[in-house]
């Protein structure tokens, strides 16, 4: 039994890093095609085999060691983000049974949460104040939406009655983004702030922060950091695909819900400017808190009075 489970869970993070890079070249490609160019289309059958290309090369580079930096820490972080987000897809509902955490929301949460610590590690770690800055932006950022995110998916779960994401399954299919399609939106808007994706990509500001936390990054740990930020992406869409979308396990179409969401992440960053950072706050504590509280009481209103 540990030897199938084991299995398991190496073809199920093997799929998650293929996914990843074929992701890259879906958003290059349409990134190319939102600007009017073409996308990567030179590797293999219309640029099919650039991330292998790109993985390749960076992983070749050389790894460049600062001097006046916190080795240690300089190196745990990015492999801390990456656990991370294969931590996320080991709890995720599927058909395989993998390691199904029985309440999934809340480690969920949990590691989401965790998630500003390897950003945090690795800015403080490069003894750079462009990283440094990065990673105190990253911390601002993330606690603020993370409020917002913790209170709307309680509302969802409140409608479905449990704690674990599978229920969700049984709800009704998209019932749940028709009832509360003003929570959908902002669950769906809080998920770019909590990734870091534009226009809410404050902590990598290139313009004024070069590169923010990974500025002093190069080769194979600037590749782990990356796969990090790409495969949340990846696991926010599936996740949104089941709370938002779901029609059952063995539904077909949840890889199209996916693409779906996966498209919109990519339509944010080719479309929309950046935020202030006023605003990035005013945002989420002015708007999304109020409404998400709202909603959670109203919610958690109807449910006791039921009963």
């Amino acid at each position: 039994m540990m030897m199938v489970t084991a299995v398991k869970v190496v073809i199920m993070l093997l799929c998650v890093l293929l996914n990843v890079a074929f992701f890259t070249l879906v958003e290059r490609k349409l990134l190319g095609y939102i600007q009017i160019r073409k996308g990567p289309n030179k590797v293999g059958f219309k640029g099919v085999l650039q991330p292998f290309s790109d993985a390749v090369k960076l992983f070749t580079k050389e790894l460049n060691q600062l001097g006046n930096s916190n080795t240690g820490i300089f190196i745990v972080g990015p492999v801390l983000s990456l656990s991370i987000m294969l931590s996320l897809w080991l709890s995720t509902p599927s058909l395989w049974g993998v390691m199904e955490v029985e309440l999934s929301s809340v480690f969920l949460l949990c590691c989401l949460s965790l998630g500003v610590y390897p950003v945090f590690m690795s800015g403080w770690a490069s003894n750079s104040k462009y990283s440094l800055l990065g990673g105190l932006r990253a911390i601002a950022q993330t606690i603020s939406y993370e409020v917002s995110l913790a209170l709307v998916m309680l509302s969802l779960l409140i409608m479905v009655g449990g704690l674990n994401l599978s229920q969700f399954y049984s709800y009704g299919g998209w019932l749940m983004s028709l009832n509360t399609p003003i929570l959908c939106m902002a669950w769906l808007i809080t998920c770019l702030a909590e990734t870091g994706r534009s226009p809410f990509d404050l902590p990598e500001g290139e313009s004024e922060l070069v590169s923010g936390f990974n500025t002093e990054y190069s080769s194979g740990s600037f590749a782990l950091f990356f796969l990090g930020e790409y495969g949340s992406m990846l696991f926010l869409s599936y996740t949104s695909s089941i709370l938002l979308l779901s029609q059952g396990p063995s539904d077909f179409t949840t890889p199209v819900k996916c693409l779906i969401l996966i498209f919109m992440f990519v339509w944010a960053r080719g479309t929309l400017p950046r935020f202030r950072y006023d605003f990035l706050m005013s945002l989420t504590w002015k708007v999304f808190l109020p409404v998400s509280l709202g909603y959670f009481m109203l919610y958690t209103g109807l449910v006791l009075y039921s009963i």
